[in-house]
């Protein structure tokens, strides 16, 4: 499901117009000023009960290789993006696949 699908989904299932789940997305996860990136950004953690949680953890530096030249370049730390998701969601993923 891609974000066009997204948005229809909500559209039908709320019963309003594309143009208004569209704001709606783009008011949650919009990278220009959405309210999880926003928090994120603040270093706050974003919690839904019962579906999961976002936060940022911090990936160490490290030594890679290039794989064309197999010279060692050094990939400095950097803050990433975490989606951890609530037990009920890992349970009813878990009973699908059952």
């Amino acid at each position: 499901m891609n974000k066009s699908d997204l948005i229809d989904a909500l559209s039908d299932k709320l019963r309003i117009s594309k143009k208004e789940a569209n704001a709606f997305m783009e008011a949650l996860f919009g990278l220009n000023g959405g309210i999880i990136t926003t928090a994120l950004n603040k270093g706050d953690n974003v919690s839904l009960s019962g579906f999961g949680s976002f936060e940022l953890k911090k990936r160490a530096s490290r030594t890679a290789r290039n794989p064309k030249t197999g010279e060692s370049v050094l990939v400095p730390d950097k803050h990433v993006p975490v989606f951890r998701p609530s037990k009920a969601l890992r349970e009813k993923l878990a009973r699908r696949s059952r």
